[in-house]
């Protein structure tokens, strides 16, 4: 088995930071199914054309690049992850994981392997275009449908569906990209921690046990639009006050069940009619909930309930909620979690076993077959910024370690 290329590794991580990229300093926006994901793609398939991989792609568009081992019978050895990013984003969020994979290939290219390896680019992993996650990986283990999964559509951007029909999917024929479970050996994904746990303790690896799973989900507050300067106070029935208390709900309901690791953010609000001199007659709130632990997680949800109760009784507002997504946490596979911890203590590399508070890819494929993943520091902990960065020594170090347990697997 070869070595980790750094050379080769940050060529293609920084090749592929180009696209999508804000010359004003603010990061990538690389959004799902947009017209700079799909040249990012196609320009990463030709920097590995020499390792001659079949490529294909599924009903919803994640791409398949398969070297084929000597047992044709036998399901492949899967590794991978995403190339889409939030808006103004980073360069090593999911870039870090399929780069590895392909790097990985190519350290076993001259391997004689019993079962062949696998590479998989999953579509619309950030929520950033569709308010939902993990769409591709989600669709491809039979967890949603197109229909479910366009619920989340921002103002002024096409919907989910619109999107397969211009990326060149037929949102009707979505179900043909089902797996079944066993589909492959195994699934192995390397990802920056975004955190900051790694980066505190010195250690290099963590093997991550468990991936924390979000509930997202629409608050609708409709009151009564009035004009600003003729309503007195005690007659306003004002949307976007009643949405202030319930963001504060929100962070209460988190901070109260912040030993359990259960988290929440309102990332996005929406105001109509959205005019300085016009009380807001509606407001609608994106909130993202999640954790590890999931009493913690429905125990915050009440909370979240019974402000919107509270809130809409007091302020004489309506308040609906509807749900994105409900996610549950996911244990990953105890005897891949034993290969990496073997492999780390071999090799005398600084590591932990620990929990994702992000959802990744592997959360999905974790139904389908046995799957695990490993995190390399990023500075600062930083993630979903411009600033996030990791060293190519660390990600080297990631894809030596994820190599020698895809080894094991494949040969």
């Amino acid at each position: 088995m070869y070595s980790v290329n750094k050379d080769r590794v940050n060529f293609l991580i920084q090749g592929l930071a180009q696209f999508g990229k804000n010359e004003e300093g603010k990061g990538i926006t690389r959004l799902a199914y947009s017209e700079d994901d799909r040249t990012a793609q196609n320009w990463l398939l030709e920097q590995i054309a020499d390792l001659n991989l079949e490529i294909t792609e599924d009903a919803v568009g994640n791409v398949f690049m398969l070297r084929k081992g000597e047992d044709e019978t036998l399901p492949p050895v899967a590794m991978g992850s995403h190339l889409d990013t939030v808006i103004q984003g980073g360069a090593y969020d999911g870039m870090t994981g399929v780069v590895g994979a392909l790097e990985i290939m190519q350290m076993l290219k001259d391997e004689k392997l019993t079962r062949g390896l696998l590479t998989i680019v999953f579509r619309a992993e950030e929520s950033a275009r569709f308010n939902n996650a993990t769409m591709g990986s989600k669709l491809m283990a039979g967890k949603a449908t197109v229909e479910k999964l366009s619920n989340g559509t921002r103002k002024g951007d096409i919907s989910f569906p619109e999107a397969l029909k211009a990326w060149g999917c037929d949102p009707e024929k979505a179900s043909e990209a089902i797996k079944q479970p066993g589909c492959f050996d195994s699934f192995w994904e390397i990802h920056i921690e975004q955190g900051k746990v790694l980066e505190e303790t010195g250690e290099q690896i963590g093997i991550v046990k468990s991936i924390a799973a979000p509930t997202r989900f629409k608050m609708f507050i409709t009151g009564t639009a009035d004009h600003s300067g003729a309503t007195p106070m005690g007659f306003r029935h004002d949307a976007l006050v009643s949405a202030a208390k319930l963001i504060l709900a929100v962070e209460k309901a988190a901070t109260d069940e912040k030993e359990h690791g259960t988290v929440a953010t309102v990332g996005v609000i929406e105001i109509e009619p959205g005019s300085v001199n016009v009380v807001p007659g509606k407001a609608t709130l994106f909130v993202d909930l999640r954790g590890i632990d999931n009493d913690s997680i429905a125990r915050a949800l009440a909370s979240i309930e019974k402000a919107m109760e509270d809130v809409a009784a007091s302020d004489g507002v309506e308040i609906t909620r509807q749900i994105l997504t409900q996610d549950k946490p996911v244990g990953l596979d105890q005897n891949l979690v034993s290969i990496l911890d073997d492999i780390c203590k071999a090799d005398g590399v600084k590591y932990r076993i620990m929990p994702s508070g992000a959802g990744h890819d592997a959360m999905h494929m974790a139904s389908l077959v046995p799957t695990c993943m490993v995190f390399v520091p990023c500075k600062g902990g930083i993630s979903h910024n411009p600033a996030e960065f990791a060293k190519i020594e660390d990600i080297a170090k990631g894809i030596d370690i994820m190599a020698q347990a895809v080894y094991k697997r494949a040969k």
